[in-house]
């Protein structure tokens, strides 16, 4: 049975600019205590995200790599629900195992998957975006290359046009689906509400607390970019790290309970 809004209601008061920062530092903990479990879910994200960059490659479509790497970000609050298990599960001094992170008992797991759903879609519709945008500017040329793509980028004025066009509307949409999901996949995974709910909740905590979940999303982002740059190795430590913190920043928001 479905439970008001009502119910589920912040308790913790508001949060403070710098507090993201424990979050992180909590999640790095938690890496710590559980290092085997933590870095084999970040090292098969690593795997499957250098996979995928290289299937681009093979199917000469390089120019997409940005967009999918980009759209990672949108997908990555449903990928790390074994992350924030594996929290949850060490915060409350319940046994914790890699099989606890893989099969993840949520409340509602039919609302959960309809998220997904509405973040598959979102992460689909940016790269239509994207391959539209690419269109628009350099017509039916084919991708340069990654050699060339960052002269033409940034020393052209169709590549600036490019880049600033797409930042824009990139810039929107993941601002959108991060005030959409920055709560709502820890919501559904331990209360028994719908999607929809979830979803209000987290948009109106992230309004609540607006510095402090900027600053948070500069840290997604940041820690983000450099398991990208790095050829996706560093994922297999910066994705770990994210999803640790997520879950201490739902804890924070919903529950009042700071990171010791």
């Amino acid at each position: 049975m479905m439970v008001s809004m009502d119910t589920i209601q912040a308790q913790g008061s508001r949060m403070e600019p710098d507090e993201p920062w424990e979050w992180l530092a909590a999640g790095w903990r938690d890496i710590l205590a559980r290092p085997a479990i933590s870095l084999t879910y970040g090292i098969a994200f690593s795997v499957v995200s250098l996979g995928l960059a290289g299937a681009l490659f093979y199917f000469d479509i390089p120019h997409l790599l940005l967009p999918l790497s980009a759209g990672f970000m949108l997908m990555g609050p449903m990928l790390a629900v074994g992350l924030y298990e594996t929290s949850r599960r060490r915060q409350a001094g319940e046994p914790v195992s890699l099989r606890t992170a893989l099969f993840v008992p949520v409340r509602n797991p039919t609302q959960l998957a309809s998220l997904g759903v509405i973040l598959m879609a979102a992460h689909l519709i940016w790269i239509r975006i994207a391959t539209l945008l690419y269109a628009l500017f350099f017509g039916t040329q084919p991708f340069p290359g990654l050699e060339d793509s960052i002269s033409i980028l940034f020393f052209t004025f169709d590549g600036l046009g490019l880049l600033v066009v797409g930042t824009a509307f990139g810039g929107v949409l993941a601002a959108a689906v991060f005030a959409l999901t920055a709560f709502s996949v820890p919501i559904l995974m331990v209360r028994d509400v719908d999607a929809v709910t979830a979803v209000l909740e987290s948009v109106k905590m992230v309004r609540q607390n607006l510095w402090p979940m900027l600053v948070w999303a500069w840290l997604i982002v940041m820690l983000t970019a450099v398991g990208i740059v790095t050829c996706f190795v560093g994922l297999a430590v910066t994705f770990p790290l994210i999803g640790h913190a997520t879950w201490h920043a739902y804890r924070r928001a919903f529950d009042g309970v700071r990171p010791d």
